[in-house]
C-alpha cells in the first residue's frame, strides 16, 4: 500500500534518536481551528511536501513529516498540532488498519478556479466558498463566461460555482427587485456578453457555457456547486437549444413545448423534474424543496452526513470528512434537492432524515465528478438579499464550511486511491 513507506519513514528516524516523527493536526472537537487546518494542508503541498488525510480518524485529521514551515503555519493561524514520536505513528497505522479508517496521499495543490461574474461587489450577496478560500488562505482565480468558451478550463483542477442562473433569468429576482440598479446592471452587463460573444439571448450564452463546463467535467475536472448553481446548472443542460425563458427577462414567450423538449439524458444529477415557468415565481423547477424546509423551521432543520467505508469508498469519505455527522440546515435560492428527481447513479451524501430531502450529493460523469451542496452560507440560515457577508473568524470549526473545504482538497488525492 501506499502508505507503507511513508511510515517506515517516519519511524527509522525516531529510531535514530530525533524526537518527533511526524505532525498531526486533529481534526475532532480538540481542534482549535478546523478551517485553517485545511489552509495548513494545503500550503505544505504547494512547497512539495506529502501530507496524508486519514479519514474517519479523529474527524479526519492530517498528518504531515515534521518540519518547522508547518509548525510556523500552525501558530500563525491558531491551528491545534499534536508532535507524534515513531510508536505513536505505528499506533495510528494498526488503528486505521483495525476500523473503518483510511489514509489518503494528497500529492498536490489543486489550482482553483471560481465562477464569478465582472463586478461582483455590486451583487447584495456574497459566496461562502470564497469566504472559505479567503479565510483558510486558499489562493484562487476568478473566471467567468468569457474564460469558459475561451477554454481556459483545462488549466484548473477545481472550478466552483454558486449563486450562478445559468437558465438566463437572472436568478428570477424580477417581481421583487427588477427595479433596483444593481437588477438592472446585472441584465445590462449579461446582455452585453452574450452579444459580444455572438448570442442573441442570455439563456443561449449560458447554455453554451454549461456545456463546456460539462465537457471539462468529462474530460477529468472537478466541480463543486452551491444554492442556484446546482439545479440551475442541470436544468440548463437539460434545455439545451430550448427557450424556456419568458418575456420579462429575454423579451419574448418560451416555447410552448419547452417541458416537452427536455432532455434529461443531457443533465448530469437530476430527471425527471418539472419547470416553473411562470416568471414571476421565484424558483426553477420542482428539484428544489426550499418550501418544505422553510416550513421545518430553523429550530427543527438538520441534516444527516451518510457513513461510508473508508476503504471501499474513499471518495465520499473523503467528501463528508467532519468532527460531527448531525449538522444544522440553512437556507439558499436553492435550499436542497428532491430525492426522487436525482439520477439513479448519484451517490446521496448528507439528506434530511425522515422525508424527500437530500441536502448534499457527488457524481461522476465522464473522468470527472461533480458535487451539488444545497443553500447558500452555512452559519448564515436565510442570508436574505442585501445581508453582510459571514465573518468566519466567528466560526473557525463551522462543520457546515467544512464540508466545502473538503472538496478543495478532494483533487489532491493520489488518483489510484479513488475507488469509483
Amino acid at each position: 500500500m501506499i502508505r507503507s513507506l511513508f511510515w517506515l519513514l517516519l519511524v527509522m528516524p525516531f529510531a535514530a534518536g530525533i524526537a518527533a516523527a511526524a505532525i498531526l493536526i486533529p481534526m475532532d472537537l480538540t481542534q482549535t481551528n478546523h478551517l485553517k487546518a485545511y489552509g495548513v494542508a494545503y500550503h505544505a503541498l504547494q512547497r512539495g511536501e506529502s501530507v496524508h488525510w486519514l479519514l474517519n480518524y479523529r474527524g479526519g485529521s492530517f498528518l504531515f513529516e515534521d518540519g518547522e514551515d508547518t509548525k510556523r503555519d500552525c501558530a500563525i493561524d491558531g491551528v491545534a498540532f499534536e508532535l507524534e514520536s515513531g510508536s505513536d505513528v505505528a499506533s495510528i497505522e494498526d488503528e486505521i488498519e483495525k476500523n473503518n479508517m483510511e489514509d489518503v496521499l494528497l500529492e498536490k495543490a489543486p489550482k482553483i478556479a471560481v465562477y464569478i461574474p465582472p463586478r461582483r461587489e455590486d451583487l447584495p450577496w456574497d459566496d461562502a466558498v470564497t469566504l472559505a478560500l479567503d479565510y483558510a488562505g486558499i489562493p484562487y482565480d476568478h473566471i467567468w463566461d468569457e474564460d469558459v468558451l475561451a477554454g481556459e478550463l483545462p488549466k484548473y483542477d477545481w472550478l466552483h460555482l454558486h449563486h450562478e442562473d445559468f437558465t438566463g433569468q437572472y436568478g428570477k429576482f424580477y417581481a421583487s427587485y427588477h427595479n433596483a440598479p444593481w437588477y438592472q446592471e446585472q441584465v445590462a452587463l449579461y446582455e452585453e456578453r452574450a452579444h459580444a460573444a455572438g448570442f442573441q439571448k442570455v439563456w443561449q450564452h449560458k447554455q453554451a457555457v454549461v456545456e463546456r463546463i460539462k465537457q471539462y467535467v468529462a474530460q477529468g475536472g472537478f466541480i463543486f456547486s452551491m444554492c442556484s448553481a446546482t439545479d440551475a446548472f442541470d436544468i440548463a443542460l437539460a434545455a439545451e437549444g430550448v427557450d424556456i425563458v419568458d418575456s420579462p427577462y429575454d423579451h419574448d414567450p418560451p416555447d410552448p413545448q419547452a417541458q416537452q423538449k427536455l432532455d434529461y439524458s443531457k443533465s448530469l444529477a437530476f430527471e425527471n423534474f418539472r419547470l416553473e415557468m411562470n416568471p414571476l415565481v421565484y424558483e426553477f423547477s420542482d428539484i428544489d424543496m426550499t418550501r418544505e424546509a422553510s416550513m421545518r423551521g430553523q429550530e427543527n432543520d438538520y441534516f444527516t452526513l451518510f457513513d461510508f467505508s473508508a476503504k471501499e469508498d474513499p471518495v465520499p469519505t473523503m467528501l463528508t470528512q467532519c468532527h460531527i455527522n448531525i449538522l444544522r440546515g440553512f437556507m439558499g435560492q436553492t435550499t436542497s434537492f428532491r430525492k426522487s428527481l436525482l439520477k439513479k447513479s448519484i451517490t446521496i451524501l448528507g439528506e434530511v432524515q425522515g422525508g424527500d430531502e437530500v441536502k448534499y450529493l457527488h457524481g461522476n460523469y465522464g473522468k470527472g465528478t461533480f458535487t451539488y451542496y444545497g443553500g447558500h452560507d452555512p452559519e448564515d440560515y436565510q442570508h436574505q438579499v442585501g445581508d453582510p457577508p459571514t465573518q468566519l473568524e466567528l466560526h473557525p470549526s463551522s462543520p457546515g464550511y467544512r464540508l466545502i473545504l473538503n472538496n478543495i482538497l478532494f483533487p489532491a488525492a493520489k488518483k489510484q486511491e479513488r475507488k469509483t
